[in-house]
């Protein structure tokens, strides 16, 4: 069922020109160990100037909006949940056109699903990612995409959390990496 989701939303993003990438539990699965995800996070290479566009997308997919106030929340929190009333598979589209993610959506895989490419973040990117999430969940993600995929573009991450530490208050997203990367040796 995620697949049939995942193929839809290839096409129309695709139809409509929309840089974007997955992101979340269903690029996990491609990188790491499978594991229970409820969700589609999609990471849109706009902003929310584009609601009315997306909100196409989302009727051409028969997907429910979540929000009652669409605009309001979107404006608000840069994200339009939606959800696939089928099979109870809950899909979000995140605007972002941050210099990241405008790099990061350049750095796509394209993977075939059920005839359509479906454009899922690298491996690198959702490391990144979650990162900055930082739940007991995600870090145990990064492990196991790092054992997968040896041969990533370690400093390409390592660029990106250095220029997160110095515009965060946090300050810690890159030692969290190199922690990790210690602990797998």
């Amino acid at each position: 069922m995620f697949e049939e989701i995942l193929s839809r939303i290839g096409a129309s993003l695709k139809k409509h020109s929309f840089p974007y990438m997955i992101i979340g539990g269903q690029a996990v699965l491609l990188y790491g160990e499978p594991r229970l995800t409820r969700d589609i996070d999609i990471t849109l290479g706009v902003n929310t100037d584009y609601i009315d566009e997306i909100i196409t997308v989302v009727q051409e997919l028969s997907l429910k909006p979540i929000p009652g106030d669409i605009k309001s929340f979107v404006r608000q929190t840069m994200v339009l949940p939606a959800m696939d009333e089928t099979t109870g598979i809950r899909v979000d589209f995140i605007f972002s056109f941050t210099p990241y993610e405008t790099s990061a959506i350049k750095r796509v895989k394209k993977v075939r699903v059920l005839g359509e490419d479906v454009h899922f973040a690298s491996p690198e990117d959702i490391i990144i990612h979650k990162i900055f999430a930082g739940r007991p969940r995600d870090i145990e993600d990064i492990r196991t995409i790092i054992m997968k995929n040896p041969s990533m573009d370690f400093q390409y991450i390592r660029k990106w959390l250095k220029e997160f530490d110095a515009s965060s208050d946090k300050k810690d997203f890159l030692n969290t990496f190199e922690d990790i990367l210690k602990g797998l040796e």
